[in-house]
């Protein structure tokens, strides 16, 4: 089973590159970011048409989430819990029946924090204060999950080009790397890690000066597994040729293959 998560800047701009790349890729399950339209403008006929089921999570102009399964969802809920007031379309979960028990996917767009000296960045880390939980929770229930999405962080210095460039940025200072690595105590896998130590695995590049034609890049989409997934894990990667497409989106997909049976 093959899932992946891309952070696709708009799905509306994007929607032909999307449908080039479910088409030549056929992942099994696709959690969108950035899809920046409401529920009722997302393209779902185009995507139904390839057989996926569509779930969306969506806002006007900004943000939004969506997921993509072959399989058919068992329930799905939006939202993350922990701040009630918090309107923004960061996070939506999905729930599919496998051969042996079932599977949650939580799709997410976490945020940016920038400029760090403004409310942006208590509010980044609340959220991800508020993940850590909810993964807590999660984890009791012993079932295999899977984060996937936009995380808006630079783990460590091997995921992104320059470090003494970023020390400052909200992706990369110390609390947020630490929020991070809290996640991971709690017993998830950074699956792209765990298949790949190697530096250079890049998921998203500016706009701005060249940054895709020099490899100027950062790691910040990723996928963290239960142990109930990495023990399955298979194999992860990174589609960085969808950034040479015309008009792209700044980020690219990034998959897992896992050894998991649909019922």
């Amino acid at each position: 089973m093959r899932i992946a998560t891309w952070n696709v800047n708009s799905v509306r701009q994007r929607i032909d590159h999307l449908l080039t790349w479910l088409k030549d890729c056929s992942p099994d399950i696709v959690c969108l970011q950035e899809i920046k339209c409401v529920d009722e403008a997302f393209p779902r006929l185009e995507i139904e048409a390839l057989g996926y089921n569509v779930v969306t999570h969506g806002q006007k102009t900004f943000n939004g989430v969506a997921l993509l399964s072959k399989l058919p969802f068992d329930e799905t809920k939006s939202g993350l819990a922990g701040d009630d007031d918090d309107a923004h379309a960061r996070f939506l979960e999905g729930v599919v029946t496998l051969r042996h028990g079932v599977l949650r996917i939580a799709c997410l767009y976490l945020p940016n924090g920038n400029p760090p000296e403004t409310e942006k960045y208590p509010y980044k880390l609340k959220w991800m204060s508020r993940l850590l939980e909810y993964s807590r929770e999660r984890l009791k229930t012993e079932e295999p999950l899977v984060l996937a999405g936009d995380f808006n962080v630079i783990p460590k210095a091997e995921d992104v080009h320059n470090p003494a460039a970023w020390v400052n940025d909200a992706l990369f200072r110390p609390a947020t790397r630490e929020s991070f690595q809290s996640l991971l105590g709690l017993g998830l896998t950074d699956a792209l890690r765990a298949v790949t130590d190697a530096p250079g695995q890049y998921t998203f590049w500016d706009y701005q000066a060249g940054a895709w034609q020099k490899n100027q890049g950062l790691r910040i989409d990723h996928l963290l597994l239960s142990p109930q997934a990495s023990d399955r894990l298979i194999d992860a990667g990174i589609d960085s040729y969808v950034r040479a497409w015309e008009k792209p989106s700044d980020h690219v997909p990034v998959w897992i293959d896992l050894d998991l049976d649909a019922a």
